[in-house]
Parts: C-alpha cells; sequence; structure tokens
C-alpha cells in the first residue's frame, strides 16, 4: 500500500518497471529464506494489496518484476519445517510431500544448504513435483503471481539454477504472458559463464531475456574513482555490446547499487571502509569527502543512463543515501530529504532523455577513451546520433557543433566546450 501511494512520484521520476526484493512470507528481513510463496508476508500486506499495486501501477504504464528465489527456501519454512511450525515439511516428517525437494546426508540434521547457511535448504530443482509446484501447475507459483498482476521474475542466483529449469520457467512465463521478462541474477559476461564445470546457455538457450549488469557497475564505480583511465570502462562496455544480442543489451539491468552491494555514494568515498560492523553502521562522510563523491556519483549516474540498458535506480540513491553493505545499504527512504535536493532532478532530467531518445533507448554503442581519464561516446539509432563526453582526468576543450541536450560542469567557448574534471554533457549530432 505504501508503494501504490507513492507511484505518482515514481513516475514522475522516469520509472517503467519497479522490481521488487522478496515479498513472500519469510521469517528474515531479506526474505530469502521463503516460508510459503503463496503467501504475502504479512509484514508487508495483503494478495489484495499486491493485485491493488499492480493495477494501479499498470494504469501508469509500470510494470512489476518479482524476485524468484528457487534454488533454495527457508528452513523455518511449511516445504522444510526444521523448527516444526507448519507440520508435514521434509525435515519434520519422513513422509511429506515435500520430502524428495531436499537432499539430506543423514536424515533430518545433516542436508544440502545453500553456501553451507543452514537455514537455506537448497532444492532439487528438477524434482517432478517441485516443478509441477513452482512451473508447471494450473496455480504454479509463477502462474499465480502473473495471474495476480506480476509482469515478469527476476532470478536469484541463476548461475546455481539448471538450464532446463530456467528454460522451462521461461517458457511458462511466456505462455501466461507473452510480454512478462525474466532478468537473470549473474555477476559476469552472462554471453561465456561457465557455472560449476558447466558453460550457460542463457542466450544462445533462450533462458533468459536479459540479466544483472555488474560488469558495467564495476567499470563505471572505477573509472570516476579514478582507478581507471577510461580505457577498462571502454573494453568493458564494447565486450558486452559484442557478445550479447541485442534485445538483452537493450534490457540489460543497469544497477550502481544493490541489496547485496555498497551504495553508490559510499562506494564512492576517498575515506577507506571502516573496519568493523560498528564503524560501518555508523559511518557518515565528511562534507569534503561528500562534495568528492557527489561530483564522482553524477559522473557514474550520467554514465548509467548513456549506455545500452535499463539504469536501475536503487531506492534511496535518488535522495543521495549512504551505506556500507548488507545491512547498511537497506536504511529507510527519508522523504523530509526530497526538500531542496538537487540529486532527484538529476535523475529526473537523465530520465526524460532515456524514456524519448531512440538512440539511447535502442541505439549502436561506441566509446573511446584517451586512457587519460576522457570517455567519448557515441549512440546512434537510425537517422539519429548522439555524442557524450566524460572528463575524470585534466580539464579540456573539445570541439563541438551539436545541439547541447545535457551538461554538467560544462563551458561553451567558440566551436566547442570547456569540460572540468567531473564535467560531462551529451550533444545531438
Amino acid at each position: 500500500a505504501g508503494i501504490a501511494a507513492k507511484l505518482d512520484y515514481l513516475k514522475g521520476l522516469g520509472v517503467s518497471v519497479i522490481y521488487l526484493n522478496p515479498i513472500f512470507k519469510a521469517w528474515s528481513n531479506h526474505r530469502y529464506d521463503t516460508a510459503d510463496y503463496m503467501k504475502i508476508d504479512e509484514l508487508l500486506g495483503t494478495e489484495e494489496d499486491f493485485s491493488r499495486l499492480c493495477r494501479l501501477a499498470r494504469e501508469r504504464d509500470i510494470k512489476i518484476i518479482l524476485d524468484g528465489v528457487f534454488s533454495h527456501t527457508g528452513s523455518n519454512s511449511r516445504y522444510f519445517d526444521a523448527e516444526h511450525v507448519f507440520g508435514g515439511g521434509a525435515c519434520s516428517d519422513p513422509d511429506s510431500p515435500y520430502r524428495s525437494w531436499y537432499d539430506f546426508e543423514e536424515y533430518p540434521d545433516k542436508y544440502t544448504s545453500w553456501w553451507g547457511i543452514k537455514t537455506l535448504p537448497c532444492v532439487n530443482e528438477l524434482d517432478e513435483s517441485y516443478l509441477d509446484f513452482i512451473i508447471n501447475g494450473e496455480d504454479s507459483v509463477v502462474v499465480h503471481w502473473l495471474l495476480s498482476g506480476a509482469d515478469g521474475f527476476r532470478l536469484d542466483v541463476a548461475d546455481e539454477l539448471p538450464d532446463e529449469f530456467i528454460s522451462r520457467l521461461r517458457g511458462r512465463l511466456k505462455e501466461i504472458k507473452p510480454d512478462s521478462l525474466l532478468i537473470g541474477e549473474v555477476w559476469e559476461d552472462a554471453s561465456s559463464k561457465i557455472s560449476y564445470g558447466v558453460r550457460r546457455k542463457y542466450f544462445t538457450g533462450g533462458e533468459l531475456d536479459s540479466v544483472m549488469n555488474y560488469p558495467f557497475r564495476t567499470a563505471i564505480i572505477n573509472y570516476v574513482r579514478g582507478e581507471d583511465g577510461g580505457r577498462n570502462l571502454r573494453d568493458t562496455v564494447m565486450d558486452i555490446a559484442e557478445n550479447y544480442p541485442p534485445a538483452v543489451l537493450r534490457t540489460l539491468m543497469n544497477i550502481l547499487s544493490t541489496h547485496d552491494t555498497p551504495r553508490l555514494l559510499t562506494s564512492l568515498s576517498p575515506s577507506p571502509m571502516p573496519e568493523t560492523k560498528e564503524e560501518r553502521a555508523g559511518f557518515h562522510m565528511s562534507p569534503e569527502d561528500r562534495e568528492t563523491a557527489l561530483r564522482r556519483f553524477y559522473c557514474a549516474v550520467f554514465l548509467q543512463f548513456i549506455l545500452p540498458g535499463m539504469p536501475c535506480i536503487y531506492y534511496g540513491d535518488e535522495l543521495g543515501c549512504e551505506g556500507w553493505e548488507d545491512p547498511f545499504c537497506r536504511g529507510y527512504f527519508d522523504w523530509d530529504a526530497l526538500e531542496n535536493n538537487p540529486i532527484p532532478d538529476f535523475y529526473r532530467a537523465l530520465s526524460a532523455l532515456k524514456n524519448t531518445e531512440p538512440a539511447l533507448k535502442s541505439g549502436a554503442v561506441f566509446i573511446e577513451s584517451d586512457g587519460l581519464g576522457r570517455v567519448f561516446i557515441t549512440r546512434e539509432h537510425e537517422k539519429s546520433r548522439l555524442k557524450a563526453a566524460v572528463n575524470m582526468g585534466e580539464p579540456l576543450f573539445i570541439e563541438s557543433a551539436g545541439e547541447m541536450l545535457f551538461s554538467e560542469k560544462c563551458e561553451s567557448r567558440d566551436g566547442g566546450v570547456f569540460l572540468s574534471n567531473g564535467g560531462f554533457f551529451l550533444e545531438r549530432l
């Protein structure tokens, strides 16, 4: 209900898709330990609240994507029931209908779990009863939530899901809702990903519509921090652009902050990360460090929107929120911080360009760098041609005769633009 009440704010920010972290009943704050796939967590609301959110979002041309956590469940779930809360789970009843979902080395206390975390028992994704429950059944998990209003899923730890499972899931999604979206959590180049000794078929097998774009995130942050003169950013972008099919490239989930990483602004602080969790919990940048971080921040976000893919705003980044790793990256959204804050307007302006310029939405990309902190990007689509420049090095003069669409820390001069350190611009040629 809270999200539904803020849909107009999100629409004004340029949002067209909302990706929600897990919403199903669970026992942890993060909810990746699913207790019941068919029930909304009571802390978030009801199924009616969810369907209403989807309906109101659809009226504003906004889609809702859910987090699909299908490689493991929670140990305290109706399926495993290690705490004997539900009754009939695989751990509490050897004759449980869910028994074949899990691998026990010594029943009931020794079992396969995700990365050895006992509260996250792994499932056998290709077990027929599990496939029926998640995918195949008339009221399977994916069918139920698509019909309730969801527009697709982001697959948690896609690397750990069998190709056949992903392929079946995608086929069912498209059968129920042809325009649904399936995005995989992959941290590397997904076109050449080898996981557990197997080369994945994410694109060649038609499994995923696209993936989370961590390679861009790493390259952008290293560049704006001055740890790369621009050539590694160039190589990363061009490698991904050459390796990914066009439809995948256009729908990349371009992230700079996530629930699994420090917030962008904190990542760009000149100060090193404090050693202890207690220190990180209370960390706030000094005014001088925050000024430096913000200069880098604006450049990073500019690149996020100019490069191919869908720029993903992690809630609160548009306020300039700080926070180290989980759980410090999950702080509350301070609505009062919107007042007299220039960052939201920066996002709105870039969103407007991304949503209206065909070259930014689906154009080819070409990127060059002199290795001295300067990056030059060209986006082309049919007759539209845009040029962007970002400078993290010494000030420089760039000849220009185009129409300026967006700029920061730039000064127009006869025949060109003087670009300061931390400056950038986008022009139409």
